[in-house]
């Protein structure tokens, strides 16, 4: 098991930017697929992004692909998500979750999840 920690978000207008960090702890994080999954209110839990184990494969859903990056430090056991452009429609609280083997877009197949952190893009 892994213990998942996710910071940086916040409160930013229409067109800007931030980066989430998700900090990871307790078996070596290189070993684990990460997931960038984000759910507004009323709304279902959805795939944003995944990367592979070692970082060479990324895979985005079309409502924000163009705009967000995921990528990964291992030595550092961390996790990001930069976000730019953002638009309202980003709004949501963005989580990371951890998977052993492959990436998956299903917030189902993921058995580690961090506590996430509220987005907010004001128009």
């Amino acid at each position: 098991q892994v213990h998942l920690v996710e910071f940086g978000g916040g409160l930013v207008q229409a067109g800007g930017s931030l980066k989430l960090s998700c900090a990871a702890s307790g078996r070596p994080f290189s070993v684990y697929a990460m997931g960038w999954f984000r759910q507004a209110p009323g709304k279902e839990r959805e795939f944003v992004a995944t990367i592979s184990s070692s970082g060479g494969t990324t895979n985005y859903a079309d409502a924000v692909k163009g705009r967000f990056a995921i990528s990964r430090d291992n030595a550092k056991n961390t996790g990001y998500l930069q976000l730019n452009n953002l638009k309202p429609e980003d709004t949501a609280v963005y989580y990371c979750a951890a998977r052993l083997v492959r990436a998956s877009t299903q917030p189902f197949e993921y058995n580690d999840w961090g506590q996430g952190t509220q987005v907010t893009v004001s128009s």
